[in-house]
This record gives C-alpha cells, structure tokens and sequence, in this order.
C-alpha cells in the first residue's frame, strides 16, 4: 500500500495529492530538450521558472536514456550535473539526481541531492549502499534491456506481472539494504524496453505498482503518445502528456514527472476540484 509521505533528504514530502517534479536535462542530447540548459546559468533560469510554474520537485539529469542514446563516461555526467547541483542546492523544494551510477550518486548526495532517481534500480555495484548511508529517497525504476538495446523488440509473457516482480524484488533489496520504505518509489519505465501497448497496459494497471510503493510516473512527451496522436515533435506533445498525467493520476501515480509544468498543474488542480465536490456530496 503506497504511502502517505516520502521522507527525501532535507524533506518529509506529503503524498496526498499528486506532486509534480519538473525535468531538467542537462544532456546536449535528450530527445525532447537536449542542449537547452547546458550552462548553469540557463539551467538555473529553467529550475527558476518551473518552480514559478508549480514545481513541488527537480529532477537534474547529466545522462540521455533516450533508446539508443550514446554511452557518457562517469565524469563527463558528473562534470555536466555538479555545477547545476551547486546552483540549487539551497532551493526551497528537494532536488532529485537522475543517474544510474553510483560515482555519480555519491558525487550528489555529497551536496546534499534529496533523491536518487535511478533508471537502473540501483543494480549498479555499491548503488545500494551509497544511498543507504544517506538521508536520501530513491525512485526504483523498471526496465529491459539498456538504452542502446532496449527498444529491439521487447518481449514480455505479462508485462504488467513482470514489472511489478522487479520492482518488488529491487524494493526488497533496498530495504535489507539498509534503506527504509519510507524513501522508496517505484516508476513502471515508460518507454524503457516496452512497445506501445506494453505501455498502456501498465498505465491502465498503474494502482498495482503502487501496492509496492508510491508511483513515479514519467510519461512527458514520449514516443507512446505520439503513437496514439501521430505527434512526431516531442515539443508537440504537450497536450498527450497533459492528459497521460492526468491518466496516471487517476491510476494512483503520487508524482509526475514532466517537462510543462504550468500545464500540468492546471489540469491536476481542474480534477482535484472535481474530486473535493465529489468527496463532498
């Protein structure tokens, strides 16, 4: 059963209503916004505004995941993460590090990173123990594969009975590990080794992940929606992605992650209110 807060770092995060933790690419190859907010300066005017927008969490990335995104060598994605992680450090709302290396982990939690946002479940050797010995939350994140290979025709006998497997088996590894359920979240991996029904099963099915943890659902922009809508621009896909959260929400997603903050936002509270007349009839 998903849990009613998240303590994450320097904060014990209420999960009574969705949260929505803004994308911050600091990539020159991401496939919705790559290059953008290289510099700190440019990503510090990004976290700015989306936190003007309604933000609740940032999420800053060094590395594209992208299918069939180029490897980048340890120090190069701490060297693209740090001078942003420097610059937010002291900003009102919890900061998340979005890598899969635990070099990189440790350089972030040494500037005090209030979640570990890993697309490798923390499978990564000693991943477990570096945020076990910090007072970080960790998104474990399912998928297939690698991003150079994981859109080669994955194959699942039941997609939905597989994902929540892992998930539950890197949720029972982290906890012996040394991290409390209290820091835990699941996200299904959208996109990462799955085909587009693949996908949809898992977002119609999404409130069973979230009987392991509370769900990290990042749906934003991705190819899955442009399936639907024949959106071939990322940047077209505002919309989709507006309504994938919505969807997500609904399904038991405690946090969206997504690149239009502003839009996310008004849509939730438009169903938030519809919820609290509904509550009160």
């Amino acid at each position: 059963m998903s849990a009613a807060t998240l303590h994450a770092g320097r904060f014990v995060l209420s999960l009574q209503r969705p949260l929505i933790m803004g994308i911050l690419n600091v990539t020159p190859d991401s496939f919705s916004d790559g290059g953008r907010y290289l510099l700190p300066d440019a990503a510090r005017a990004r976290a700015e505004a989306m936190l003007a927008e309604g933000a609740d969490l940032l999420d800053i990335g060094g590395e594209s995941t992208r299918p069939n995104a180029p490897l980048v060598s340890e120090q190069e994605e701490i060297d693209r993460v740090l001078p942003v992680l420097e610059a937010l450090r002291d900003y009102p709302v919890p900061i998340s590090l979005d890598t899969r290396r635990t070099a990189v982990m440790r350089a972030g939690l040494a500037l005090g990173v209030d979640l570990i946002n890993d697309v490798a479940a923390l499978e990564d050797e000693g991943a477990i123990a570096a945020v076990a010995a910090s007072a970080a939350a960790v998104c474990l994140m399912h998928k297939q594969g690698t991003p150079q290979t994981m859109q080669q025709a994955p194959q699942y006998r039941d997609v939905v009975a597989e994902v929540i497997d892992y998930l539950a088996a890197r949720a029972h590894a982290a906890q012996a590990g040394g991290i409390a359920a209290s820091r835990l979240l699941v996200d299904p991996g959208f996109g990462f080794g799955k085909t587009v029904e693949h996908n949809y099963a898992l977002l119609a099915r999404l409130g069973e992940c979230a009987r392991l943890a509370p769900v990290l659902a990042g749906l934003s922009r991705k190819s899955m929606l442009g399936a639907v809508t024949g959106q071939d621009v990322p940047a077209r896909r505002v919309a989709a992605s507006v309504a994938a959260a919505l969807l997500a929400c609904q399904h038991g997603a405690a946090i969206v992650r997504v690149h239009d903050v502003a839009e996310t936002r008004d849509a939730l509270a438009v169903w938030q209110a519809m919820r609290a007349t509904q509550r009160a009839c």
